[in-house]
């Protein structure tokens, strides 16, 4: 008969339990052993957010309760308990249970730690006061809840404007709060997405009523009589604030792994190898508190994800137990619901790629979810980020009303086959009215960037051409919209010319060759239609914006009150 494997868990919310349930599938005999500091195994913190409003009970927020692993998988599981220490010599784990802090030993043949993430909190003057919270476990959005139901200062300010912090403005406004965001960069979800895809989001959040201040660096927190939080402190600026909620990312809790020896890697995370194995072949890591690969630059990398976690659980589960499943590494997706707009990103950013040294091209495409004469079609806006020569998609992103996390899907899985433009603009996607138009969105932006590639497409971005009109650059802006659109809806400007398409041909004599021109229109196809047009007529210094008023995130004129006198 052959030994019993014994597996310690530490960690009980995404990866160690996932862990734990393979294990048991492959392996009925071994001995299972799972140490939890919290009261829960298996909870599921990505739905904190919409916790805190009602839209998700707290008893749904458990996806296993404890007996399921004690009973129905026949495991040893310590919640209220503290790992203290690893000794991997001894191939033993020092535990505390948290209340009576008694101490035991307990050996392993394989150990796993799942110890996740912390979120980060500066050394901010007043940070201990009442009020002020993170949002990383159940614990603390019953708190948010329990504080926010006696607030009569319903003012709340939210620290940075990460996922996080966004999913919690829209559940803290739906509790009647006003809400504050800081941002110390320039734009909402800053490390996730690039200016003009974020200033959309920017200008929905606005719409529903949230205050965004972005530049802006916290110093410290003021409280009351009562130890109560009532201002947040930017320089020598008092915000005011009934409670505040820090959502400024996380950094994972590697304390005991560094501390037992194990390899840190460079970006602060457990260092493992494809296998999930540290730097012992016996101990492994996964989740928040490991580093990984990102498969789009090869390079390693933290990404925070209860996706990933889990996958991470299957294949240590399936290690522990004399497997060899391996794990590729990331791509870097998530998808986010603001209000009504849905969110994706996947891959690198136009900033993220330029950083990693890559010549790219990029798209800006608005269009519409679904066939445009099928009833309730919404708008969504992709951008994709392709290397120059080779036109290997590096990322994308998608924005708006309509299904956007379908689209960062399909990319997310171009971009772990290595697909290119071609792959792309290709795919064999799903296609009925009611779910698509016949060529997809993704397939048009592939096709852009096609049409760059081979110098047929020449544009500029909603940036670029803010620039040239915010230093009064001489050059004429070629509007190829019909006249009743203009007054609906224009870009104000000394350099506007209206010129419908159809007129084009008759009346191109009217633009000078030696000037440079840039068109728009409401998406850019009628733009890039008169840009091909001018080309082909001789004129050289010939652009269009990319995604024209429909990715247009900057202030424009419109007649729509004197059109309705």
């Amino acid at each position: 008969m052959s030994r019993q494997n014994n597996i310690i868990i530490i960690g009980g919310t995404a990866c160690g339990p996932k862990a734990a349930a393979r294990a048991r599938r492959l392996d009925s005999n071994a001995r299972i052993t799972i140490i939890e500091q919290r009261d829960n195994l298996s909870s599921a913190t990505c739905g904190l957010p919409y916790f805190l409003s009602g839209v998700v009970k707290e008893g749904d927020l458990i996806q296993r309760d404890n007996n399921f692993f004690r009973n129905g998988l026949k495991m040893t599981v310590f919640t209220g308990t503290r790992a203290v220490s690893i000794n991997p010599k001894a191939k033993s784990v020092e535990i505390a249970d948290i209340k009576t802090d008694k101490h035991q030993t307990l050996e392993y043949d394989r150990l796993v730690i799942a110890t996740g993430a912390t979120p980060t909190v500066p050394n901010w003057e007043g940070k201990d006061l009442k009020g002020i919270f993170t949002l990383s476990n159940i614990p603390d959005a019953v708190g948010i809840r329990r504080y926010v139901s006696g607030l009569k200062n319903k003012k709340a300010v939210i620290v940075g404007a990460g996922l996080i912090g966004l999913e919690a403005a829209e559940n803290l406004v739906a509790m009647g709060l006003k809400v504050t965001v800081l941002e110390m960069l320039g734009w909402p979800l800053p490390t996730l997405l690039d200016k003009e895809i974020a200033f959309q989001l920017e200008k929905h959040l606005k719409s529903r009523g949230i205050k965004l201040m972005f530049g802006q660096r916290v110093t410290g927190f003021k409280g009351d009589k009562a130890g109560k939080v009532n201002k947040v402190m930017v320089g020598d600026t008092a915000i005011d604030a009934g409670m505040v909620l820090l959502s400024l990312g996380v950094r994972p809790n590697v304390s005991l792994a560094k501390e037992a020896g194990l390899k840190i890697g460079t970006t602060g995370g457990i260092a493992v190898n494809e296998y999930l194995q540290t730097s012992d072949p016996d101990i492994y890591a996964g989740g928040d508190c490991a580093e990984m690969v990102n498969i789009v630059t090869g390079k390693k990398t933290l990404v925070p994800m209860g996706s990933t976690a889990n996958k991470h659980g299957r294949v240590i589960g399936t290690n522990v137990t004399g497997g060899k499943d391996t794990f590729p590494g990331v791509v870097g997706t998530g998808v986010v619901k603001v209000f009504d707009l849905n969110v994706g990103r996947t891959g690198l950013n136009e900033a993220q790629a330029k950083e990693a040294g890559y010549d790219i091209v990029t798209s800006l495409v608005p269009s519409e979810e679904h066939a445009t004469y099928y009833p309730g079609a919404k708008d969504i806006l992709v951008k994709l980020v392709a290397e120059k020569v080779s036109g290997r998609l590096l990322g994308g992103q998608v924005i708006g009303r309509g299904e956007a996390a379908k689209r960062t899907d399909v990319l997310a899985t171009a971009l772990t086959m290595g697909a290119t433009m071609d792959d792309v603009a290709n795919l064999d996607l799903g296609y009925a009215p009611p779910y698509n138009s016949a060529m997809d969105p993704l397939h048009h932006a592939a096709n852009v960037i096609r049409n760059k590639q081979a110098g047929y497409a020449r544009a500029i971005s909603p940036q670029e051409l803010k620039r040239k009109l915010d230093k009064n650059k001489k050059f004429v802006l070629l509007d190829v919209r019909f006249p009743m659109e203009w007054k609906e809806q224009r870009i104000e400007t000394p350099q506007t010319k209206l010129l419908p398409l159809p007129e084009l041909y008759k009346r191109m004599n009217e633009l000078d060759k030696d000037d440079e021109i840039v068109i728009y229109c409401k998406t850019s196809i009628r733009a890039y239609q008169a840009q091909r047009i001018l080309n082909d007529a001789g004129y050289k210094n010939v652009y269009f914006v990319d995604g024209s008023l429909d990715a247009w995130p900057y202030e424009t004129a419109s007649n729509k009150q004197e059109l309705t006198k």
